[in-house]
């Protein structure tokens, strides 16, 4: 499986506890004001590459502490994105995405499901330019919640969702 990427940050220190290797995903149709990555708007821009490799390479540093998906919108490529991160949950790194959707939101989106079941955090909401602050560790705007999920609640709570509609 192909996932389109604008970039990577093998050793960050910013996205996330510990030391973290980053993945910005291609694409994103919010385009909110102020966004710091607006060149993964595009979605057709950046680069195609295979989950399968990204995913040895990120597995090969035993430095790392986690992997961060950020973006663009790694929930508009919510398969890939959950193909990457199988294995990576299966060795123990803790795993935290980035999304302009809310937690509510992705819940009603079936295809998000599978992603939300790799992640140990998700951080949630648009940016907003004027709940702008500094100050908040991992998140732009105060609307934005970082939320734990563990495995098994994003399972039952999805699972739940699911059989209402």
């Amino acid at each position: 499986m192909k996932l389109r990427i604008a970039g990577l940050a093998r050793e960050s220190v910013v996205d996330g506890p510990g030391i973290r290797f980053a993945v910005f995903t291609q694409g994103c149709r919010r385009n909110c004001p102020g966004c710091h990555n607006p060149t993964t708007h595009d979605l057709t821009g950046g680069e195609l590459v295979d989950c399968a490799t990204l995913t040895a390479e990120i597995l090969r540093n035993l430095h790392l502490d986690g992997v961060t998906l950020t973006g663009g919108e790694p929930f508009l490529q919510a398969a890939a994105c959950a193909a990457l991160l199988g294995p990576i949950r299966q060795a123990g790194l803790h795993i935290i995405a980035y999304s302009g959707f809310t937690w509510e939101e992705l819940c009603t989106q079936p295809d998000a499901l599978p992603l939300l079941c790799q992640l140990d955090v998700l951080v949630d909401g648009p940016y907003r330019a004027d709940l702008r602050s500094p100050e908040l560790p991992f998140r732009g705007s105060r609307n934005q919640r970082i939320i734990n999920l563990p495995f098994r609640d994003v399972v039952q709570l999805s699972t739940n969702h699911l059989r209402k509609l």
